[in-house]
């Protein structure tokens, strides 16, 4: 992993960190969701004309992951719903890159080496931490806690099926056009089977974050597919994580989440893996 590419993924990370809060500060996550998915669509159309096709190759792992985004947001949204902010972003979130390596090296024959191995595995528990610290002084609500983790393992799964499908496609930007267009239907299709004519005083309080989180959801995932063309998928995975950092700092400042020593720790740890990751880029 370059600097380049790694400047690239710390970025994409504060960018999804900033849209999952967007969307965590829509009480009915039904319409932040619909609204993020919706102008995710509008934006993959705008974008379509002017990037290359995917080659077709691709469309199997575009069809594949859309199906697996669906799945990632309803069980977002029951995350967001059942969990605070802070406690459920960095077990969905954290809980991904251990599975990522795993799944990588099964079907993209990547089996990291040892600093990269090295570096994964101390951001995982720099991230674990974040997590664990979400969880002090209270007993553990296991329906939140099952739903970020089936979350983390939607998450797993499409950063593979992403990984595989970009690097077959010959386009980053043409296969994040088209994913966002694919993946997006769905929730809005929900939302206006489900609100029939009330669709729109529903939607219209909230368009402007909605539409800003759209944006920032875009351009993150956007990042991370580039970089998955120029990295292996396991660093990328974990590095991207670090966003759950962000999403903690988040929490405390404008959702009143405590941040403390033992987040700091953990963000310490998460610095130190990236810096073995960034060695064995070197290397």
């Amino acid at each position: 992993m370059t600097p380049l590419v790694a400047a690239a993924v710390l970025l994409a990370a504060v960018t999804h960190a900033g849209w999952n809060a967007l969307a965590h500060r829509i009480e009915d996550k039904l319409v932040g969701f619909t609204l993020i998915a919706g102008g995710g669509v509008l934006l993959g159309l705008a974008m379509a004309p002017f990037v290359a096709l995917p080659s077709a190759g691709a469309w199997p792992y575009l069809l594949a992951s859309a199906a697996v985004h669906v799945a990632y947001m309803m069980l977002l949204m029951r995350s967001f719903k059942l969990g605070d902010f802070g406690q459920a972003y960095p077990i969905a979130r954290g809980s991904a890159p251990l599975v990522v390596t795993v799944l990588a090296a099964v079907f993209a024959h990547e089996v990291p080496d040892g600093w990269a191995a090295s570096g994964v595995a101390l951001s995982c528990a720099g991230l674990t931490g974040v997590a664990l610290w979400g969880l002090r002084g209270r007993r553990p609500d296991w329906a939140a806690i099952g739903a970020a983790l089936a979350t983390g393992v939607a998450i797993a799964v499409y950063t593979v099926v992403d990984g595989l499908g970009v690097r077959a496609s010959g386009t980053s930007l043409g296969y994040i056009a088209w994913l966002m267009t694919l993946q997006g239907v769905a929730i809005p299709a929900y939302a206006l089977y489900r609100w029939r004519g009330g669709t729109l005083a529903r939607l219209r309080p909230h368009a402007a974050v909605g539409f800003l989180g759209a944006a920032l959801s875009v351009a993150a995932y956007g990042l991370v597919l580039w970089a998955q063309t120029r990295a292996a998928l396991a660093p990328v995975a974990a590095l991207r994580e670090s966003s759950i950092i962000v999403g903690a700092a988040i929490g405390a400042v404008f959702f009143k989440e405590r941040f403390g020593a033992p987040r700091i720790a953990a963000a310490g740890l998460l610095v130190v893996g990236i810096g073995l990751m960034l060695h064995a880029g070197a290397g």
